[in-house]
């Protein structure tokens, strides 16, 4: 797949043992880390649709720690020499990566497995309560080229 420019991806290691697992993230010293803002988590029940919504300031650094997403990215950016492309990533605890979503992609996700999915944000930006950085179309109704039902065959 052709990675709609300024995305990245980041292959997560998963280290287990007879106690559990431990899985890192995202570090300062990786080579996509851009800066720390804040952290939080977002869930979504089965089938349920999150989204669209793009950002000017922030980039996001999604990973799915419970659950399975299909996280979907669409670039409407004008000056982008992949506008028009969309991106879909199935992420979760069967695929584990960091998904780096720069400002103006358009952005959003479908839990896909059969109980609450949870993504982990770190986004390079602090929420801002007064002015949030967040600019939303509707899930289904709006232009952009993508059917978030699923796909058999």
């Amino acid at each position: 797949m052709d990675l709609i420019d300024g995305v990245k991806i980041k292959r997560l290691r998963v280290i287990p043992d007879e106690r559990g697992r431990l899985m890192e993230m995202l570090r300062c010293d990786d080579d996509l880390f851009i800066k720390f803002g804040q952290a939080y988590i977002t869930t979504a029940y089965p089938g349920v649709v999150k989204g669209w919504h793009y950002h000017k300031k922030q980039t996001d650094n999604f990973v799915v720690v419970k659950g399975m997403m299909k996280v979907v990215l669409y670039d409407s950016r004008e000056d982008s020499p992949t506008k028009g492309a969309i991106n879909e990533f199935f992420m979760g605890e069967h695929n584990p990566i960091l998904l780096q979503i720069p400002p103006y992609v358009f952005h959003g996700f479908k839990c896909i497995s059969e109980t609450e999915a949870m993504v982990v944000n770190f986004p390079t930006e602090p929420y801002n309560y007064d002015d949030p950085d967040e600019f939303r179309v509707h899930p289904h109704d709006n232009d952009i080229p993508y059917d978030w039902a699923r796909k058999d065959g």
